[in-house]
Parts: C-alpha cells; sequence; structure tokens
C-alpha cells in the first residue's frame, strides 16, 4: 500500500514537532529537553512503559498489539542529537543555541518515529511488541553503544531492529538501501613525531620533524594504492598538522599529526592500524627520531543483514512504489552496534534537493514526514500482522 492516509492527516503536527526540536538543538548525551518531550509524548500516545536514562539520556517506549500470539519483538530507533554547527538556514524555526544546530537531520528521524509511534499505539494493527528507541550521543558519542551496554536489547527482548536516515540529492520520500556492509568503521589516529629541533639555518644540526610528518602524509596514502586489495574499500586522510613552533627560522622539536581511517572490513580496518603504525615507526628511525602512535578505533562497520534488508525493501516499494540499490557509505554510522548485537537492517529516506548533512545550510525536508512515517508502520504491521 502507499504512504498511509493517517500520516498525511498527521504531518503538519509531526513537522511541528520536529520544528520545535530544530529551535532547540542538544549535543551528544546532553539530550536533556528533547528526552524529556520525547517521553512525555510516549506517555500521551499511552504506551505501556516509558522508559528513561538507557544509555544515559536515552528514551524507550513500548507498544503491545492487539495481540501477542507471535511472541515477536521488534526495534525501531531515532537518533536525537545535534551538531556543534553555526546555523546559516535563515528559517523561522532556527537554532535558538549557539553554535548548535541540527545538521543532520536526527530533529526529522525523531519526529518521525514519535509520529508512527502515535500511529501504532491509536491502532495496535499487530500481533506483538513494538519497541521505539530514542538514542541520544549518535555524533561521536556511541550513544547506541551505551544503550545496548545497559541491556537494552535483552531488557525487552528486542529480536529485530530498524533504522532510517534521511539522505539529500534523493527525491523526497523515496528509499535506498544495501544488504551487507553499508556505513564504514570510522576509526581515528593521533601521531606525535618527534627530534631535535634548532635553527632552520643549521639543519644539519637538528633531527627535521616536519621532514619526518610530510613524508608520513605521502606514504600513508601507499596503504590505500598499495597495501590495500584495489577491490576493497579504505580511506586514510591526515586533516590536522601541527608544529611545535610557529616561527619562520626554526626547525620544530615536534609535531602532532591527527587524522582518520574508513574501512569496509575487519580485515582492511587491522590492516590500515598495523601499515600506520609501521610505516610511522620506519620513517621515525630513517630520519634518526621518535613517534607515537595513538590508534582510537571508532564506530564498526555497519552491517544490514540479508533477510530484514529484503524485507524493509519489499516495505520500502510498499510504501514508495520503489527502492533503489543505495552506495556504500565511507560515513559512519554507530546503528551498527544495534546490528550487531541483532538482526535488522537500515534504510536511507530521501530528503530531496537539499544541502548535504552536516553543512550550516542543511535542513531537513518535512515533505518525507509521511513516507518515514508510514516505512516504520509497515515493518511492524507486516512483520508481525494482527492476528
Amino acid at each position: 500500500m502507499p504512504v498511509k492516509n493517517r500520516f498525511a492527516e498527521l504531518q503538519p503536527e509531526i513537522a511541528a514537532w520536529r520544528q520545535d526540536i530544530h529551535a532547540h538543538p542538544e549535543i551528544l548525551f546532553e539530550t536533556h529537553r528533547t528526552s524529556a518531550l520525547v517521553a512525555e509524548k510516549l506517555k500521551e500516545f499511552g504506551c505501556e512503559e516509558v522508559v528513561t536514562g538507557i544509555g544515559r539520556t536515552g528514551v524507550v517506549g513500548v507498544i503491545r498489539g492487539k495481540s501477542n500470539t507471535s511472541g515477536k519483538v521488534i526495534g525501531l530507533r531515532a537518533d536525537m542529537d545535534a551538531l556543534p554547527i553555526h546555523e546559516q538556514t535563515g528559517v523561522a524555526y532556527a537554532s535558538k543555541t549557539a553554535n548548535a544546530m541540527h545538521a543532520c537531520g536526527h530533529d526529522g528521524h525523531t519526529a518521525m518515529l514519535l509520529g508512527a509511534a502515535k500511529y501504532l499505539a491509536e491502532t495496535r494493527n499487530f500481533d506483538g511488541t513494538v519497541v521505539v528507541i530514542f538514542q541520544p550521543a549518535e555524533e561521536g558519542g556511541g550513544g547506541g553503544k551505551e544503550m545496548c551496554d545497559d541491556g537494552m536489547m535483552e531488557r525487552w527482548g528486542i529480536q529485530e531492529v530498524y533504522g532510517m536516515h534521511n539522505w539529500p540529492g534523493r527525491p523526497a520520500g523515496s528509499f535506498s538501501i544495501r544488504p551487507g556492509a553499508f556505513f564504514a568503521a570510522t576509526d581515528q589516529f593521533d601521531i606525535a613525531w618527534e627530534g631535535r629541533g634548532g635553527h632552520a639555518a643549521k639543519p644539519h644540526e637538528t633531527v627535521d620533524t616536519t621532514v619526518m610528518a610530510a613524508q608520513a602524509v605521502l606514504a600513508l596514502q601507499t596503504i590505500a594504492s598499495r597495501n590495500a586489495d584495489p577491490i576493497d574499500k579504505v580511506v586514510v586522510s591526515v586533516t590536522s598538522f601541527e608544529t611545535s613552533s610557529k616561527a619562520f627560522n626554526v626547525i620544530p622539536q615536534k609535531v602532532q599529526m591527527k587524522g582518520t581511517v574508513r574501512t569496509m572490513s575487519k580485515e582492511m580496518r587491522d590492516l590500515a592500524e598495523r601499515r600506520i603504525k609501521e610505516i610511522c615507526a620506519g620513517i621515525a628511525a630513517t630520519f634518526g627520531g621518535s613517534v607515537e602512535v595513538k590508534y582510537n578505533r571508532g564506530y564498526p562497520v555497519m552491517v544490514n543483514h540479508e533477510e530484514q534488508t529484503a524485507f524493509a525493501a519489499e516495505v520500502a516499494r510498499a510504501v514508495s512504489g520503489g527502492c533503489d540499490e543505495a552506495p556504500l557509505v565511507m560515513g559512519g554510522e554507530d546503528f551498527a552496534f544495534m546490528l550487531e548485537e541483532r538482526p535488522g537492517a537500515y534504510i536511507l529516506v530521501g530528503n530531496g534537493d537539499t544541502a548535504m548533512v552536516h553543512h550550516p545550510k542543511y535542513n531537513f525536508n518535512d515533505e518525507a514526514i509521511p513516507a518515514g512515517c508510514s516505512w516504520w508502520a509497515e515493518i511492524v504491521e507486516r512483520r508481525m500482522p494482527a492476528a
């Protein structure tokens, strides 16, 4: 069936929730106002349980169907946090908080899942239990992992879990998805070089850290070009290069480098970490300096499960008339932690011709609300049809 009529009716109300959340962005785990709003709405809808404080500021709501002969429990997840960006959209409901904005559409994700929860609590036209999951700190804080570490999956007996992200550049309300590895693992490195500083006119009396670090910037690119299988995916980017001296005539004692690594498999992730350390150690030894490499593993590869992905695509086709194959995404997504705990799938819903996410002029497109809400509701009603 197409977009549910009920969501077309609810769209202005859901958009108002979204715009209110947009005007009051909260970063990482500081989603206190948003979490309180979510909990209040879930209680108004008549959820059997509303629990706060899961994963610090996460919220979980439970909605039971008219029957429960299936014994199935499905989780639906939305993220709530904003980004430390100064908004430049100029909309009437723009951020009221300095240097914080909903530049990734989590305001839309939260509002759409609230809309789906309202509908599911009204109709209860399913046989089983729905757990709606509102997660903080997707943007680098690992809120999904914290909710899992708090025992969320076991506490509510969640058997499958589904998530969604808006995608600028796709027609509003259209869908795309792919099975298997979808979003990349996101790791960070911090490399500290030390040599012997001195006068720039006497380089022979120094161990030049700038030369060492510059060699490393280029050499690290050989991980992708010479160490990785050409059909595998790896990105190694040095994004910060800072010397301990700002003077024009001083060879610095120290250089600090930072960057990120993106991979699509555990094997490539292991290879990238190993080669970064080996390359840097070799360069330091060659030039007579020293180096310390700190490699921090962030979000794992987000892997969609085959069967649940096929089902999610089938639902998307029912809602919008089609579902394209999504490209690999080298960005990270901490829904990966939930998909490591339970089978499930993550889908992209089109946001129309808007600025890209993480841009100061980005804004979630409220026209996508009916399709997004319908997808979540149909996931439940088709996976757990009423007895």
